[in-house]
């Protein structure tokens, strides 16, 4: 499954940073990442990672609870969004 992290940091961009870093290193099992950016606007980051399930997509968020605010989203590709939709 297919998933977005949008973050906002909590501490300064390098505590984040070097939080994110550890954690970016030490994944739960499962959980690939797919890329991380840092954005401007609302939020500060975004990841996009895959986990097997969305209770494992979960630890990732409580992971980085302490120093960044994250809402997870789950996505899937336009192609499949289609289908269901019955169209072609």
């Amino acid at each position: 499954m297919l998933f977005i992290a949008l973050i906002k940091f909590k501490k300064k961009a390098r505590d984040a940073a070097e939080y994110g870093k550890s954690i970016l290193e030490n994944l739960p099992k499962g959980i690939k990442i797919i890329g991380t950016y840092w954005t401007l606007g609302r939020y500060d980051a975004v990841w996009v990672y895959e986990a097997p399930s969305e209770k494992e997509a979960i630890k990732l968020g409580i992971d980085a609870g302490e120093v960044m605010q994250t809402q997870t989203l789950v996505a899937i590709s336009r192609e499949d969004a289609i289908k269901l939709l019955g169209k072609i």
